[in-house]
């Protein structure tokens, strides 16, 4: 075949990505396509992740004539003998998993609640939309109004049914997590819902009706059909959810400010006070590395069990 001829079959001449109409090839043209939305991921997202990291070796502070200097591993070694940021890494361990699971299981509730063919259930499913739709800091805005000690509408619900005179939730040391821990329940499940529902409505209808034919009942239907249906989806939302939970920050910013005594106050709050109310940006810096190594090996024991999980079937 001589030169010639394979240039014709080829239709390609020249280095390779373009071609010989002066139009680029496949490759080049995806990335063209993607540039876009790249390009903003490595500005908002990259870089700053990329310069929090560097700025964690540093000893960065307020004030614009100090000069930032180099102190490699000198905060990390701080932050180990750092009580504080420890209780405050058990908390935000709590008000995850406290959050997350109750969340789960509510959602997992009304999802198959809502899967099934009631009357007005597209409204039903319009109103268990409504927390999403609110921004953070309105539920947290709402939710102190809920549970003022003097004319919240709670405390104004136990006196009338003769429970005792309420108390002030947001500011009692016993009660404040808990108390918090309800708003975020209850501002995070519909997004579960609306991901389990989705799972629901993928399910084949016929599986539910040949599994009720054989005599299985609704709880061995729910083991043997729709859990194996929506468990990637289950999967799925509750590792997002708990990654979303521990970095959380608006709403518990806005219920109590981290406290009473500290008993609400989250990693992310911690970081956020030494940055901006003390002034230790190098240290805060450090505190958010360590938050996303944990969010990291989260991620890699969850990616892992769901290539097991793939390999098995």
């Amino acid at each position: 075949m001589t030169l010639a001829s394979a240039t014709v079959r080829t239709g390609r001449h020249g280095p390779p990505g373009k071609r010989t109409d002066g139009r680029l090839d496949r490759g080049a043209g995806t990335w063209f396509l993607v540039l876009p939305a790249l390009i903003p991921i490595l500005v908002l997202s990259v870089g700053p992740l990329l310069y929090g990291i560097a700025l964690a070796f540093t000893d960065a502070q307020s004030g614009r004539t100090r000069a930032t200097q180099w102190i490699g591993t000198l905060n990390f070694r701080d932050l180990l003998h750092d009580g504080l940021f420890w209780e405050s890494f058990r908390i935000g361990l709590v008000w995850a998993v406290g959050v997350t699971v109750p969340q789960f299981v509510l959602a997992l509730g009304l999802a198959l609640l809502l899967n099934e063919n009631l009357r007005m259930r597209w409204l039903a499913r319009a109103l268990a939309i409504i927390p999403w739709a609110m921004p953070e800091v309105v539920v947290g805005i709402m939710w102190r109004l809920v549970y003022n000690p003097d004319a919240g509408i709670l405390n104004e619900t136990i006196r009338d049914l003769g429970l005792g005179d309420g108390r002030d939730w947001l500011t009692g040391l016993a009660t404040a997590l808990p108390a918090v821990i309800v708003v975020g329940v209850w501002s995070g499940m519909p997004q579960t819902t609306v991901a389990l529902l989705a799972g629901l409505q993928n399910t084949p209808h016929e599986l539910h009706e040949a599994a009720a034919l054989d005599g299985a009942g609704a709880w061995r239907r729910f083991r043997t059909v729709t859990w194996p249906a929506i468990r990637p989806v289950a999967l799925s939302i509750t590792a997002l959810n708990f990654i979303w939970n521990f970095n959380s920050f608006a709403l518990v910013y806005v219920l109590t400010n981290g406290g009473p005594g500290g008993r609400t106050r989250l990693p992310m709050l911690f970081a956020y006070e030494e940055a901006f109310r003390y002034g230790q940006f190098g240290y805060a810096a450090a505190m958010g590395c360590v938050m996303v190594a944990v969010i990291s090996v989260i991620l890699a024991v969850y990616l892992a069990g769901r290539l097991r999980g793939g390999d098995d079937r």
